[in-house]
């Protein structure tokens, strides 16, 4: 492994308004110094920009109560070849983290074009820009999704995982193919870091605990799928954090093989909290956590409003992390509570919501 300083670096990092990535803006921020930090994003509205555009302007105000680095933001889409060449050439980034994607496995069911355009394409210009303006290390984000219908658990990065059950799970599975063979042409560092379930603070409104928590709210009732049988890996935000900014500063090394030729200097690491958790208790847990902030009355009847359904096409009834990898090569296992976890979303949700 290839140890990284990151202060004093030149460091991109996609989807910046996004979720995961504000927060690892906002921690490179604390961390490091001296680090020229360009956000980018395409602000699209795949769900409430209004949350985008809070998380940017955190960033902003975090940024020059710091003033510890120099951070750009620029409103633009890594599925624009040009912008991104151009972007490439004027700054010679050192460290680039891609977290720009289409995400949600529903919504891939129904608007395909978006996930071909972003994770594809998107993904395609970032690593032709790396070819271009050598890099040290390129960190993406893939997904528990490559899984599948995988029976094994817990899901280990040494399993089989060619039997992606949603579009959006076999674009994530070529970005990792993508990877390898960029790793192997052209020695480019790569790692990709599987996420599992990541909730936390101004998450994305898409993802099952944020949505809930809007129509328990508004008095609609809740639909618990696979009849609460579904299990899920849940990984608080700042766990997932955490290990990118480890993964960052440790890239694949570069070393050639008997025949003379790269070893594709590439890896593939689970992030996730190890302990999957039954939907319903999770839901249970959410609901006391939201009455403890005050976000539900004491008295609210959570019975009347859950309804217990089906399970839905390209989901899957369990994820189950594997993180050996990342304790053995990084020295780090999420640690975050669910319940500790919820507790700080339903508090924030109380904040934002006024």
């Amino acid at each position: 492994m290839e140890k990284i300083d990151l202060n004093n670096k030149k460091i991109l990092v996609t989807g910046a308004a996004g979720f995961i990535g504000s927060n690892l803006v906002k921690r490179l921020f604390k961390d490091f110094k001296g680090t020229t930090i360009v956000g980018i994003d395409n602000m699209n509205d795949y769900y409430n920009v209004s949350l985008k555009e809070y998380r940017q302007k955190e960033l902003e105000t975090l940024n020059c109560q710091l003033s510890t680095v120099n951070y750009q933001f620029i409103k633009g889409d890594i599925a624009d070849k040009v912008a991104i060449d151009a972007l490439f050439a004027e700054y010679k980034f050192d460290v680039v983290v891609n977290l720009a994607a289409q995400a949600g496995v529903r919504y891939s069911i129904e608007n395909p074009d978006a996930y071909i355009k972003s994770n594809m394409i998107g993904f395609y210009n970032i690593l032709e820009a790396c070819r271009h303006n050598p890099v040290e290390h390129l960190v993406y984000a893939s997904s528990s999704s490559v899984y599948g219908g995988n029976k094994k658990v817990p899901f280990s990065t040494d399993d089989r995982v060619d039997n992606p059950v949603s579009l959006y799970a076999a674009t994530k599975k070529s970005n990792e193919l993508f990877a390898h063979c960029y790793s192997k042409l052209y020695n480019i560092p790569t790692t990709g870091l599987r996420f599992f379930t990541v909730y936390g603070p101004a998450g994305r409104p898409d993802m099952a605990y944020f949505g809930f928590t809007n129509k328990l709210l508004k008095g609609e009732t809740i639909q618990i799928f696979n009849y609460g049988n579904c299990r899920r890996d849940f990984t608080y935000v700042d766990d997932i954090v955490e290990g990118i900014v480890r993964v960052m500063q440790g890239a694949p090394e570069r070393k050639n093989g008997e025949d003379g030729l790269p070893v594709p200097p590439y890896a593939v690491y689970n992030i996730g909290g190890g302990q999957p958790e039954n939907l319903l208790d999770f839901v249970n847990i959410l609901q006391e956590e939201l009455v403890r902030a005050g976000v539900l009355p004491k008295d609210f009847d959570f019975e009347a409003h859950k309804k217990l359904v089906p399970m839905q096409p390209g989901d899957v009834p369990v994820t189950y992390a594997d993180s050996t990898a990342l304790e053995r090569d990084f020295g780090f296992t999420p640690k975050i509570t669910l319940r500790e976890g919820l507790r700080k979303f339903a508090e924030w949700y109380a904040k934002y919501n006024g």
